[in-house]
């Protein structure tokens, strides 16, 4: 019988999500984090005052979650749960660490008898909340143990096991590039409508272009609820970024492989500290959108973004 109790450790706007989730649909969801949140009350869903007393209320094998910010924090945290757990035990990365990291992370807690399952998470915290997409990677006799509660927190078919140990979060960082060619694409074509010699109902624009074009997604339908919310371009144009994409700028060239719209993106993204374009504005509300990032600047994002990656590039 499937073990259906979980611990997730970091409950910030996607561990807090995914666990509600996963509460209600009756698993048991043991959750820590040093800032317990505060006024949530869920069946199913209960909060350990540390992580040893988190560990002890799991039952074998342990399968822990953890939702904190890439870097340095996830090898603590790992490096305090390691000594408490037995052989078999499961911790999964559902943060956006880099998969050169994860394979190394694996690798060395393989050698204790406990397994890391490496998992890409989209969809922001809508997803987190209501059914997300995972791309997960990590050895075959770990995944059975968690694929189920992946599969249910998931929409239908956002669910899949990438291949071994790191390519679960190479694939969530290949994922996060197109993502930020496409928001390049949209934000550039924001910028045309609103230069045009009249006046255009941008508004109505990205609701026809929504009905049928080639371009509907969900990115055009999070640009026309900002663009109302905030009557027009009406914020800065610099969002915060934890930095992911610039390693798969690197990894491209450690790769030979040509992402010319991707790197053009990261340089625009840099550019947009320029706060009199247009499209910049554009990309920060739809960020802003479908993933919470604060508009402007963010201290905690920044560290992120220069720390999140601990090791180099994974040679074979």
């Amino acid at each position: 019988m499937e073990n259906k109790t979980y611990g997730i450790i970091g409950l910030g706007k996607m561990g807090l999500n995914l666990a509600i989730q996963a509460a209600e649909k009756g698993y048991q969801i043991i959750g820590y984090d040093k800032y317990a949140p505060k006024g949530v009350s869920v069946p199913n869903l209960v909060f350990a005052g540390d992580q040893q007393e988190l560990i002890r209320l799991l039952p074998k094998p342990r399968k822990i979650f953890i939702y904190i910010p890439a870097g340095e924090a996830v090898d603590i945290v790992i490096g305090e749960l390691a000594p408490l757990l037995d052989q078999g035990d499961i911790i999964i990365d559902g943060g956006n660490s880099y998969w050169g990291d994860s394979i190394r992370r694996a690798k060395a807690l393989r050698e204790k008898g406990l397994y890391l399952i490496d998992c890409g998470t989209s969809g922001g915290m809508s997803g987190a909340r209501n059914g997300a997409c995972f791309m997960i990677g990590g050895d075959k006799e770990a995944v059975i143990h968690v694929e189920g509660l992946l599969k249910d927190l998931s929409v239908a078919n956002g669910y899949t096991h990438c291949g071994a140990s790191g390519s679960g979060h190479f694939v969530k960082l290949v994922h996060n590039g197109i993502e930020f060619g496409m928001l390049q694409a949209i934000g550039e074509g924001m910028a045309l409508l609103e230069n045009y010699r009249e006046k255009l109902d941008i508004s109505q624009i990205l609701y026809t272009w929504n009905h049928g074009s080639v371009v509907r997604s969900w990115l055009i339908e999070l640009m026309k609820q900002l663009y109302d919310e905030k009557q027009g371009f009406n914020v800065p144009s610099y969002v915060e970024d934890t930095g992911e994409v610039n390693w798969l700028v690197s990894d491209a060239m450690r790769m030979e492989v040509p992402i010319p719209v991707i790197a053009q993106s990261v340089m625009q993204l840099i550019a947009s500290r320029d706060g009199k374009q247009i499209s910049p504005k554009a990309i920060a509300m739809m960020r802003n959108g479908f993933g919470g990032h604060p508009f402007g600047t963010d201290a905690g994002i920044e560290h992120e973004r220069h720390f999140g990656r601990v090791g180099g590039y994974e040679e074979e």
